[in-house]
Order: structure tokens, then sequence, then C-alpha cells
């Protein structure tokens, strides 16, 4: 695949109060598909606006783990109209306290006492005032990351008859507010009055609208919040939205929207990966698997011409490999049930999500080659978080529970099958739908690992959007209902986050980046 990195500019976000800056020419003219996305703008759009802390700000408290934010008075209600979320005042954040006391009184000397407090004195006075002022302004402005359009094809612009499906695809882990709570020491690193939700949400909601996805994939979403201010202001962006809560009493789960300019709703399927009784799948993880019909293109007539996209949140505990990997057996199996066609082909796949995997770990490589052998391999190295794991328990074949009803090959199947194959081949589990990931995984030029999600206690990545393509079976062939990858948002690593002080800060309102990618369904898919 070509990879064609955009390098007449250093960031596509310019500073605030900047003019724009003009495209940088490139081979590669992105696409703009109907509605236009915002990347087909003549010029790159200023980053969302950035919205100021409550007034007055909630007071932190501490204990145990949590933090608990007091209202110290007058603390405005929060409204959840989408004019109001998105276009919040615009005023300049407090100017920055002085280090101490002293400080403060050696400014007022300094203004009164010698010369009797001549002009020249209370100029220099302002102008360390303003300085002060200035270096919170700048604190602000770095929590902003470089992130600018890399270009993976290079296929041009598709002629307005074309019969081609072009659509962007964005998945963000936007943080639970109860679990961000939960996990305060998670967050001492940031600035308290970035944590309260009345100041997240703006921020997260800009960011979204910002980038105008086709389609949208959330995790960590909690109910309430989804209820009563996500959904509403998603569907005033022109979002169709469908979620799926964690089951027991976790209060957040995951959700997949869609302009429904651009897709209809086939099915909506819910996917829980609790089963009562099982020792391996009593956890409370779940995903969500939809179809989608492209509303342009030859695929508007065509019903069978779709794409399953599914999204999930699978299990933390870097120890427990074996329960991410039956997580992730019920959820390829949904999601083989629901793309396959009756002629025996399947339509395409993308699978967003917070994997709670690293990309070299075995759980990706089972993700991304279709094949994991795992024999004498630990139980905690499934995941690749823990760079020492501790223990020494061993996967032993079958990982999950033939009672399940899926077989080593992640499909559903009517009853229980005896192994027929040699010994070793009892440690292998497969699936076909022929995954890739969206990014590298390296950033570019010095192959330094990219970061998706960043707080007190790592900078890792663990989120992915994969997709099927089959190189037998590309859109340009035939019969062929692979995608094909024409661009994605670059990430960052571990430097540039240490420099904004990681995640949350005042410009990114989660502990996790959001993923973007945008991909061609070729015309052959529609044959």
């Amino acid at each position: 695949m070509f990879l064609h990195r955009v390098t007449s500019f250093s960031s596509c976000i310019r500073p605030r109060g900047h003019p724009a800056l003009p495209w940088a020419s490139s081979h590669y003219q992105p696409f703009a598909p109907h509605p236009p996305p915002w990347w087909s703008a003549p010029r790159f759009p200023p980053w969302p606006p950035h919205f100021p802390p409550p007034y007055p700000p909630p007071c932190p408290l501490f204990s145990g783990n949590r933090f608990h934010f007091a209202n110290t008075g007058g603390l405005q209600s929060f409204h959840t109209s989408v004019d109001v979320m998105m276009e919040r005042s615009s005023r300049g954040p407090p100017t920055k306290r002085l280090k101490s006391g002293e400080d403060r009184k050696s400014v007022g000397e300094n203004v009164s006492s010698r010369d009797g407090g001549t002009r020249e004195t209370r100029a220099k006075a302002r102008e360390r005032e303003s300085k002060q002022e200035h270096h919170h302004w700048d604190f602000r402005r770095d929590g902003e990351l470089p992130r600018y359009w890399e270009t993976c094809s290079t296929e041009t612009q598709p002629p307005e008859d074309s019969r081609v499906f072009d659509f962007s695809v964005m998945s963000y882990n936007i943080l639970s507010q109860d679990l961000l709570q939960d996990n305060a020491y998670l967050y001492r690193h940031c600035d308290p009055a970035v944590l309260p939700w009345p100041y997240r949400l703006p921020n997260l909601l800009a960011e979204i609208q910002q980038h105008n996805a086709d389609i949208l994939c959330l995790q960590e979403v909690q109910e309430d919040h989804y209820e009563n201010q996500i959904k509403p202001a998603l569907q005033a962006l022109g979002y169709q939205c469908e979620y799926k809560k964690r089951t027991g009493k976790k209060p957040d789960g995951c959700a997949i929207t869609f302009k429904s300019s651009r897709f209809s709703l086939v099915s909506s399927t819910p996917v829980e990966f609790y089963r009562h009784g099982d020792a391996l799948l009593n956890r409370d993880n779940v995903g969500m698997v939809v179809v989608l019909q492209p509303n342009a293109g030859a695929a508007r007539s065509d019903a069978s011409c779709s794409i399953c996209v599914a999204n999930t949140h699978l299990l933390y505990n870097p120890r427990r490999g074996d329960i991410k990997l039956a997580q992730l057996a019920i959820l390829l199996a949904e999601i083989g049930r629901l793309s396959r066609l009756p002629d025996g082909s399947t339509n395409p796949v993308i699978l967003c999500g917070d994997f709670n995997s690293a990309p070299w770990s075995p759980l990706y490589h089972f993700l991304t080659t279709g094949s994991l052998k795992y024999k004498g391999m630990q139980i905690n190295m499934v995941s690749g978080q823990e760079m020492s794991p501790r223990g020494h328990r061993f996967l032993t074949p079958p990982i999950w529970s033939p009672g399940l009803g899926i077989n080593q090959c992640c499909q559903y199947e009517s009853k229980p099958t005896e192994e027929s194959e040699p010994n070793c081949s009892r440690y292998r589990i497969k699936h076909d739908l022929k995954l890739q990931s969206s990014y590298g995984h390296r950033l570019l030029p010095d192959g330094r690992p990219e970061v998706t999600t960043s707080h007190s206690r790592t900078s890792l990545t663990v989120d992915y959007i994969l997709y099927s393509s089959d190189i037998n079976a590309m859109p340009l062939l035939p019969g062929g209902r692979g995608l094909q990858l024409l661009s994605r948002l670059s990430l960052v690593g571990q430097s540039e986050l240490e420099e904004v002080h990681r995640l949350p800060n005042w410009h990114h309102s989660s502990d996790h980046l959001p993923l973007l990618a945008s991909f061609r369904l070729g015309p052959d898919s529609f044959t």
C-alpha cells in the first residue's frame, strides 16, 4: 500500500487567532461525497472552539480513589441544547495566579513605593501580569496535538457519476464520567478544572462535529449522559443512534451512530458477552453490530450491497487474555453471521473499538492474520498490556466452552463437533474475516510507536479501526466486496503527549484519542 505523507506543513491544526493555512499541494485530492465532508473544504478548518471551565469551577475533593466535585456556589446548570453546547462563550481563561503571596506583594511594592508609583513602574507591573496571563494561554494551547491527514492510496477523486461510494469512520473512547471518578488515581496529573462533565461534554461534541464522520463508533458512553445529552446532540447533527449498555450495574456502553443522509439501517444487533453460569464469560462487556446500506451509488437500489459495522470494548484486565479471546469469539461469530450473504460471499466489515490489547500482542495478531496458535502461551501475555506480566497460567483447549455454540473458527454451529485434527491443531483458533488495521502503529519517519490512550499509568495503543481487505476480492475485481483505505488522521507518540501533560487536558477531553479513517467501496461491490 502506497503511503504518501503530507509534509508541506507540520500540522493541520492551526493555533487559535492565526489565519487559516491553505491546503498543501499533493498528488492526492481527497474525495467529496454528498454531503461534502469537512476535509473537502479548500483549507483546513479551525480546531473545535475551546470552552472555558464553568465559573466558579467545581472544587475537586479527593477521597480514596474517587474525585468528588463540590459546587462552591453559582455553578450554572448545564443545558443540553446543541446550540448551547456548540457555541458557548469564547471568553478567555482566568489570569494565572502568581506563585505566592510574596510575588503579588512585590508587584504592589513596585507600583506604590519607589517614585511614588510612577507611570513606568505601573507599566512594568501591567507587563508582568500580562506575561502571567499569556503563559496560561500558552498552557491551554499546548493541549492541542499535531494531527494531519495521511493519504494511503494513489486513487484520484472519482467523477460525479462514479459508482464508487466513499465514506469516513471515527472510533472514540470518550471516557465515562463515572469511570473517571472511580479511577481518579489515573488522572492526578490533570488540571482538576478539565475533569468535570460540564467542561468535557462540549469539547467532546465539538470534536465530533469537527471531524463530521459518516459513521461514528463510541465506547464508554454513559447511559444517562447518552439519553439526556449525547443522543439529542448527535441527532441534531444528522446522526441516527444505536446504543447498547453494558450488562449488570455498569453505567456505560457502546454506541454506533451514522449520518442518515448517507446510510440506511438494515439491522441493529446488540451483543452481550456475559453468560450466566459460565466461569469464563462472567464479565459485563458488550458489543454492537449494525448493517448499513449506502444511500448513494449503485448500492441504493441493491439491498444486498451493505456494510457490516461492529463496535466493542473488551475487558480491561491485562491478566485475563482468555476472557478477551472468548469475548472476541462471540463478536466475530455475530459479525460473520450478519455479514454473510445467501451466495456465500460476505459484505465488507468495519470493526472498531477499544480492544485493550497492544499492536504486538497475540490478540492483535489473531485479529489481523485470522489465526492464533496458542500452545504454551501464558494467559497474561495475550493482550500485551504489561511488559513484565506476572503469573504462569497457560491457555488450554478449548479456550471457551463448546456449550457456547461457537467453534474454533469463531462461527456458530448447531451442535459441538469432536476434534478431528491432530493434537497440535487443537491449540489453534481462526476466523475468516480478513481484517487489517487502518493504522500502521509506527510514526514516520522515526518508527516510534503510535499512542491512542495516555494517562498517569500508561501510554499505549489499544484502539483500532479494522476493515476487511481481501487481496483476492478487491473492489476493482469482479465480484469483489473489499474496502480500500484512502486516508487516515495521524496519531502521535508518547513524547508529544507528555508535552501536553497527557490526557485529558484543556483541549482533549478523554484519555483516548479519536481514530478517523476514510474508505472507498468500489463499483464491483454493487454487482
